[in-house]
């Protein structure tokens, strides 16, 4: 299940489809894109953690389309590599981390009410945790043989409920708006980590695991190179 439905997933990205075009001819490379991506995401983390909450939530939505373009650009260019894929999903993470720790930052320097701001960092950790275990659970899905792309709570959705809100009316009246999103990230995708189990709980059906040779790497991480969103 998406929350965004596909049809406006397809219409952005056709949206967007001309500007890929120009990036072709004009030779950019993907891992640019991704750079700059991760650097507007930073920029974003900043934001919130200085309390320019609406700056913050727009730079988040304007990360998401360096999010479209750089998988795009790998493919329309045939630029698709092992290296783009990880290093992709490496700096997602990244950016992640760091977005959820400048709310908690702009939520200890008093961005929220008192009586909520232990609560509110609390929240922020559960948020990262439960995104990184999304990421996560995906790749070793796959690196099993199990498409994983169940959930509630993708980054697309995750950017969106994030920023949209938070680009229209910042923190609300004593934090309590951002309070409230960063809540229902946290329970959302926690929602979608369990999704993600029970998928491939009912996929694999208790059968064994291959083991074509032993690994020197992390779980799941060779699975990460088969595509540019490993999310």
């Amino acid at each position: 299940m998406n929350v965004i439905p596909q049809v406006i997933r397809d219409g952005f990205v056709r949206l967007l489809a001309p500007l890929v075009h120009l990036l072709v001819r004009l030779q950019v490379h993907p891992n640019v894109i991704t750079t700059l991506g991760t650097l507007v995401v930073l920029g974003s983390a900043t934001a919130f953690a200085i309390g320019w909450v609406q700056w913050g939530g727009f730079l988040l939505l304007l990360s998401g389309v360096f999010d479209l373009l750089d998988g795009r650009l790998a493919r329309e260019g045939g630029r698709e590599t092992a290296f783009g894929a990880f290093y992709d999903s490496t700096l997602d993470r990244v950016g992640e981390a760091a977005l959820f720790t400048g709310i908690g930052v702009f939520f200890l320097r008093g961005g929220v009410a008192p009586s909520r701001m232990a609560l509110g960092v609390a929240l922020c950790f559960v948020a990262l945790t439960a995104s990184l275990l999304v990421s996560y659970a995906r790749a070793r899905a796959e690196g099993l043989g199990v498409e994983c792309k169940v959930g509630i709570a993708q980054r697309a959705e995750r950017v969106l409920l994030l920023g949209a809100p938070t680009m229209a009316f910042g923190a609300g009246n004593q934090g309590a708006l951002l309070f409230w999103i960063v809540a229902v990230l946290a329970f959302a995708t926690t929602v979608t980590v369990v999704q993600r189990v029970v998928h491939v709980a009912r996929m694999t059906g208790g059968r064994p695991v291959l083991r074509a040779r032993p690994r020197d790497t992390l779980p799941g991480h060779a699975a990460a190179l088969q595509s540019r969103k490993g999310i």
